[in-house]
């Protein structure tokens, strides 16, 4: 996808003398950018020299392809969101095809993602407590998205089962704020809790779930 960072080093560009790139792409910069994130290292964190020494390009280069470091949030958080989204999606088609639980199969995708290399969600877990209001804004649109896509599958599945929820909608906000809550506090445990952690937010999604069926009856 076009802006998008490429995989490993950065090989389209070539170098020059001083050891700067004589060209560089928008998704090279992206690239140098995720590389200096992680759990407790945030966008907003970052400065512009920071960056374009991880890119291997003079400051002025930057302004080529960003107007400035809010822009080049928002693109990390765009990208992280469609990521995300993507994989989340292909999760729920695999486990809508076999006998698994769309939403084991759903948390344990957003577990992996959380532990990728490519730190994209560690992006959309940290902008959305800090940094300007153009990156909460820029999280709080992914976030929608999410909700929307869960909203449509959930009415979905429930119509699957022979079901109904009350106010689908809020049960897609509920999960997506929980679920999103939850890779938060992962960030700063240990991988070998993962398995824990994804059997307690798939019940507890079931329990919403649950809760949204049984109001169907009681409204």
């Amino acid at each position: 996808m076009p802006g998008e960072p490429s995989s490993g080093a950065h090989p389209s560009a070539e170098q020059v003398p001083g050891g700067r790139k004589a060209s560089i792409s928008r998704g090279d910069i992206i690239a140098a950018a995720l590389t200096l994130v992680g759990p407790h290292r945030s966008v907003s964190t970052l400065s512009l020299r920071e960056v374009a020494r991880e890119a291997g390009i003079a400051p002025n280069s930057f302004y080529r392809h960003f107007r400035d470091m809010d822009e080049l949030a928002v693109a990390l958080i765009d990208l992280a969101g469609r990521s995300l989204r993507r994989i989340i999606g292909e999760a729920r088609q695999r486990a809508a095809s076999t006998d698994r639980s769309v939403v084991r199969s759903s948390v344990e995708a957003f577990m992996e993602q959380l532990r990728a290399d490519d730190k994209l969600l560690h992006v959309l877990l940290c902008e959305g407590a800090v940094g300007s209001d153009a990156f909460k804004q820029a999280v709080e649109r992914e976030l929608t998205f999410f909700e929307e896509e869960l909203r449509i599958d959930l009415i979905r599945l429930a119509a699957a089962d022979g079901a109904t929820l009350h106010e689908p909608a809020l049960v897609s906000k509920a999960i997506t704020r929980l679920v999103f809550a939850m890779g938060a506090t992962a960030m700063d445990m240990p991988p070998e809790k993962d398995e824990q952690l994804v059997e307690q937010i798939s019940q507890m999604i079931r329990m919403i779930l649950t809760g949204a069926r049984a109001l169907v009856n009681a409204s």
